[in-house]
């Protein structure tokens, strides 16, 4: 389905990020993996998932700050307009993810609560569904809008984030 498009998955040596470049992966992408992380650990990735796929995987270790991205992305859409490539930012509310697992005993301790009281009032109460984003939701939305569906959406802040922005 993507084969001969590459695509730039910033974030995405762990998380939401490799959820995303191994979907792309999986429908024929070549992928850029973006990130720090010890050097064994990024060659095991970039190995995996292009034996997985027979498909390109480079890493860029360039940072970029969230706010950053926004503006990344308006210019690049501008840029590359007319050649066929499109460039969006995905915007995710709370995804499950080991990180995020990881903060609720933390966030718990903190508070003084416990951790499903951390996930439901701290955690997810912006989220009118009062439900994690999952990973895999996550990966199909990135998949579809590098897909022949999605070609005139281009230099978006697209949300995933379970009705967050609704309030």
């Amino acid at each position: 389905m993507l084969q001969g498009k590459t695509a730039l998955v910033t974030g995405s040596i762990s998380g939401i990020g490799l959820g995303i470049a191994r979907a792309l992966a999986s429908n024929g992408a070549n992928v850029i993996l973006n990130g720090f992380s010890d050097t064994k650990e990024i060659d095991a990735l970039k190995n995996s998932i292009a034996s997985e796929h027979a498909v390109e995987v480079r890493h860029d270790g360039a940072g970029a700050a969230k706010h950053g991205i926004a503006g990344l992305t308006k210019t690049v859409a501008l840029e590359v307009a007319e050649h066929g490539i499109t460039m969006n930012a995905i915007c995710p509310g709370y995804v499950w993810t080991p990180l995020v697992q990881k903060q609720i005993p933390d966030t718990a301790r903190a508070r003084g609560i416990g951790e499903q009281q951390v996930i439901r009032e701290v955690l997810l109460a912006a989220q009118p569904t009062r439900k994690f984003v999952q990973v895999d939701e996550v990966a199909a939305f990135a998949t579809f809008l590098v897909s022949d569906g999605a070609p005139s959406i281009t230099g978006a802040m697209l949300p995933i984030e379970s009705g967050w922005s609704a309030h």
